[in-house]
């Protein structure tokens, strides 16, 4: 960490980190500490990230768009609600554009696809409005990208391959055999 870093943090380093993932969301807490926010709150659920927004809003968050208990994005407009100048980064496992139009509108400052590094998250937080986002160091594969995809929908149809194979538009025997591979690098 360096000594700009902890300049362009401000006055109030407080942070709030709601995700259910337990060890990323552990790893992620200690990072941060490492980085200068303190305190560092972290949360597992909505209920928790809610309770924590509106007893003692941060000036940082980070949030995960997918809880057990709900949708992230109702924390991000808590949040809001009690402190407009925070800056927020909406976490997702699965990317999409209508996710990050729908936190960048109720106040999310930033949006990012997992898998995200503590390197990722600092900058996104720490990012100015009119800053060019950085490309990736170690971008997915077109095909990881592709496979990530495909899990992704095949878990929401609750592993039935016909129901996913249909939303996909794509042949039952295909997407078996896309299911029976490893992931791609």
């Amino acid at each position: 960490m360096d000594d700009g870093a902890m300049r362009d943090l401000g006055a109030d380093r407080s942070l709030m980190i709601v995700d259910d993932d337990e060890p990323f969301r552990k790893r992620l807490a200690r990072a941060m500490e490492k980085r200068g926010f303190d305190p560092v709150v972290t949360a597992e659920s909505v209920a928790e990230g809610l309770a924590n927004a509106r007893s003692q809003p941060p000036a940082y968050a980070v949030i995960d768009l997918r809880l057990e208990d709900g949708n992230g994005l109702d924390v991000v407009e808590a949040l809001r609600e009690a402190r407009p100048d925070s800056r927020v980064v909406v976490l997702t496992g699965y990317g999409a554009i209508a996710t990050a139009v729908a936190a960048v509108k109720i106040g999310a400052t930033d949006y990012l696809s997992k898998p995200a590094d503590a390197d990722d998250v600092e900058a996104a937080l720490l990012s100015q409005p009119d800053d060019k986002p950085v490309p990736p160091e170690n971008p997915m594969s077109a095909d990881r990208v592709r496979w990530e995809h495909i899990q992704r929908v095949f878990e929401l149809c609750d592993r039935n391959v016909s129901e996913t194979a249909r939303r996909l538009n794509m042949h039952r025997r295909t997407l078996q055999r896309i299911l029976a591979k490893r992931s791609p690098r």
